[in-house]
């Protein structure tokens, strides 16, 4: 993980400014101090903010994702109402208003002083800022955004479009990169390695070649392991600080956990129980439990029942009998999908962030209290392109091509990489027992259970262990899982409902955000969320994906 040893002042007040602003103040206001003018702007200055932005994009965008796919807890009954279109507008500002609109002024900074590393990451990080923004809304703005003058209301391009557009700045980026210029004064991600940028780069790619079926050009990157992102000294990823205020660098996931108030957030029911019947040794690392009993599974504190209501309510009869409803056992205390209902006083209760990737505690059996600077402080990072990751997509195209065994060997060298990286962050919480830590005899029989489970599995359920793994492994942002899901319909067996029996069609595409729909003349807002973008060629919802 690259961190810089020193940071400036100004990157101190974009910090505070990117940490606290996107998704608690006003993204409008007219006089911010930290904006970048005509008065104030240097090329560093701009590429400062533009990182900065990009994290806090892919953070929302990702959480988003994790939310649909149960790898993060939904609050909403209903699809429609839980992603109405003024929920993603902190998103789009994000994209447009500050990351493509400062990309535009300091692209003429850079050119004019030469400097063809700052050209080629505002090229890679344009390029993948698009195609997320695609794979998340379908058509949007390309061709004539971040020209107001003489397109104050640009229209959407087809998505298929903005994606050949978004692969074209990659590989000018990718030029760029060997071109030589300055350095830039803050890197938060590579440390100024273009070849580390130039590998990130191509791992998009191979996203996009993934998405849209191109295997041919998929296998073009994938066969040459030096020139993308398949080894975990190169994954692409934000470092984030245990500074608590003045600014707040912690990750915003550890600020809602770890506080005086108690834990603002509930950890996912269907994950913590996948991982708790597969014996997985992230789960220590992934949740932190402050109660060692759970209302309504085998051990039943005296009490609590109406803390966790749903304990002593009836299963929904839509819900098959061997799905999990409510209760986890060993005290992994969390919500269904889609569970609505008010927030009991369980805020010192319930299961929190954990060390991975949130830079929270580290669970040792203590079953302590989630208190405000524990654990790593929230000294944590947003995983955004891993070396995992890229052999899921690796599992996904040999899976599909029907070879089986290219498939397990990526699936294995994934689990590997995954399980490694995610032990690293156990010295984030200093006071944690390591004697907790599964031993290295413990992960390699995990490993060859999952690897020798998919092996002897047909066809069908090849995927459904792909997609719980793929899900897994995604903790932290579900972008990638959100795709997959979208793609395949896994994992299907087990993948926990909607706790409403009518929660209407899955979200195949989110709606404009209010903050564009509702200015733009050339955005017309869509009939609802079931819209597919040009990727999404499987049948309509509801009846797709199968678990919605």
């Amino acid at each position: 993980m690259k961190k810089l040893n020193k940071i400036s002042a100004i990157v101190l007040l974009f910090l505070g400014l990117a940490f606290t602003s996107c998704e608690t103040t006003d993204l409008d206001l007219l006089e911010d101090p930290n904006e970048i003018t005509t008065d104030n702007a240097s090329l560093d200055r701009f590429l400062t903010r533009i990182q900065i932005d990009f994290a806090s994009f892919m953070r929302q965008m990702g959480r988003n994702g994790a939310q649909l796919t149960r790898i993060e807890y939904m609050f909403g009954r209903t699809y429609v109402n839980v992603y109405q279109p003024v929920a993603l507008d902190g998103e789009w500002t994000l994209a447009y208003q500050r990351m493509f609109s400062d990309m535009a002024a300091a692209e003429t900074l850079a050119v004019a002083e030469e400097n063809f590393l700052h050209l080629g990451v505002m090229r890679i990080l344009k390029g993948y800022t698009l195609i997320t923004l695609v794979d998340n809304f379908g058509d949007v703005p390309f061709s004539q955004a971040t020209n107001p003058s003489e397109f104050p209301a640009p229209m959407a391009d087809p998505g298929a479009d903005v994606y050949a557009g978004a692969l074209a700045l990659i590989d000018e980026g990718i030029d760029f990169l060997g071109q030589g210029g300055n350095t830039l004064e803050n890197d938060f991600y590579y440390d100024n390695d273009a070849d580390q940028w130039r590998r990130l780069a191509n791992s998009v790619k191979m996203q996009a070649y993934l998405t849209t079926g191109n295997t041919s050009a998929f296998n073009a990157i994938a066969n040459s392991p030096a020139s993308y992102i398949s080894s975990s000294a190169d994954d692409f990823e934000w470092p984030y600080g245990a500074n608590e205020a003045n600014p707040d660098t912690r990750h915003p996931g550890y600020a809602a956990d770890y506080n005086t108030s108690g834990a603002g957030r509930y950890r996912s029911v269907w994950l913590m129980n996948t991982m708790l019947e597969l014996d997985d040794p992230r789960r220590r690392y992934y949740f932190y439990r402050q109660n060692d009993c759970t209302p309504g599974a085998s051990c039943d504190p005296d009490g609590n029942q109406t803390t966790l209501g749903c304990s002593v309510q009836p299963r929904p009869v839509h819900f098959p009998g061997d799905m999990i409803f409510c209760s986890v056992e060993d005290g992994y205390w969390g919500r269904d999908h889609g569970n609505d209902n008010g927030i009991p006083p369980d805020g010192f209760l319930r299961t929190v962030a954990g060390v991975y990737p949130y830079g929270g505690r580290f669970d040792d059996d203590t079953f302590g209290s989630a208190t405000l600077g524990s654990g790593g402080g929230g000294a944590g990072i947003m995983p955004i392109m891993l070396a995992s990751y890229t052999d899921f997509m690796r599992a996904e195209v040999a899976l599909g091509s029907g070879n089986a065994g290219a498939a397990q060997s990526a699936l294995q060298g994934a689990l590997n990489k995954s399980i490694d990286k995610v032990q690293g962050f156990a010295n984030l919480d200093s006071d944690a027992d390591d004697s907790f830590e599964p031993t290295s005899a413990e992960v390699n029989a995990y490993i060859s259970s999952v690897t020798s489970s998919f092996s002897s599995a047909n066809t069908n359920g090849k995927w459904e262990i792909l997609g719980n793994q793929h899900f897994i492994n995604h903790y932290g942002n579900g972008l990638l899982p959100y795709n997959f899901y979208r793609r395949q319909g896994f994992p299907n067996d087990g993948l926990q409902f909607n706790i409403e029996p009518n929660p209407g069609g899955f979200v195949r595409s989110f709606f404009y955000p209010a903050n564009e729909a509702n200015v733009n003349s050339n955005i017309t807002q869509k009939p609802n969320v079931g819209v597919q973008v040009f990727w999404d060629n499987n049948p309509a919802s509801p009846g797709f994906p199968p678990a919605n």
